[in-house]
């Protein structure tokens, strides 16, 4: 058995080793810098961003191209990039409804929105998986069952029939697409 395989560039290892070491204390800077919002997943464009970061991160220190220097220029433009699209989002409604997709009412007061379901992709089996998770145990205690802007699926239930949901927590959901 040939072993040279497993030895090639063995001298690369502490460049490696140090190079690793800079961009993951890099990471922990940028991120106590720019927030923890950096990794979340809140819409599809922090989900682009937080893919971006990590592709650099495993290019970075796997193949050393980029450098770790162009690396950490690239993962400083792209924290800097996120918190200027969420500085902006905060300050202009109108970025907001731009960049982000609004939550999608999937069920109100026990009855499924068809509609909702077919345009949004969410099978029954998930509605129902959702409504497992959330202890709901007769769809009339189901008051909203809302698509996020994350994707996640939030249930909001009650056993008292006569609250209702206040406007203020449904006030960005779609009703009906």
């Amino acid at each position: 058995m040939d072993t040279s395989y497993f030895f090639k560039n063995t001298d690369l290892i502490i460049e490696s080793l140090i190079g690793t070491i800079l961009i993951f204390i890099l990471i922990v800077i940028y991120t106590r810098i720019f927030g923890l919002k950096s990794f979340s997943k809140m819409t599809g464009f922090d989900f682009v961003i937080t893919v971006a970061i990590g592709s650099i991160l495993g290019m970075t220190i796997n193949s050393g191209n980029p450098s770790v220097l162009l690396g950490a220029a690239i993962l400083l433009i792209l924290y800097g990039l996120n918190y200027a699209v969420t500085v902006l989002r905060y300050k202009s409604e109108k970025a907001e409804d731009l960049i982000d997709n609004n939550p999608l009412l999937l069920m109100e007061n026990g009855e499924v929105i068809w509609e909702n379901m077919k345009v949004s992709k969410v099978t029954e089996a998930e509605l129902q998986s959702k409504l497992r998770e959330a202890n709901v145990i007769r769809l009339k205690q189901v008051k909203a069952v809302i698509l996020e802007t994350t994707g996640e699926i939030s249930v909001l239930h009650t056993n008292d029939e006569s609250i209702q949901v206040k406007d203020y927590i449904m006030d960005d959901v779609i009703r009906k697409k």
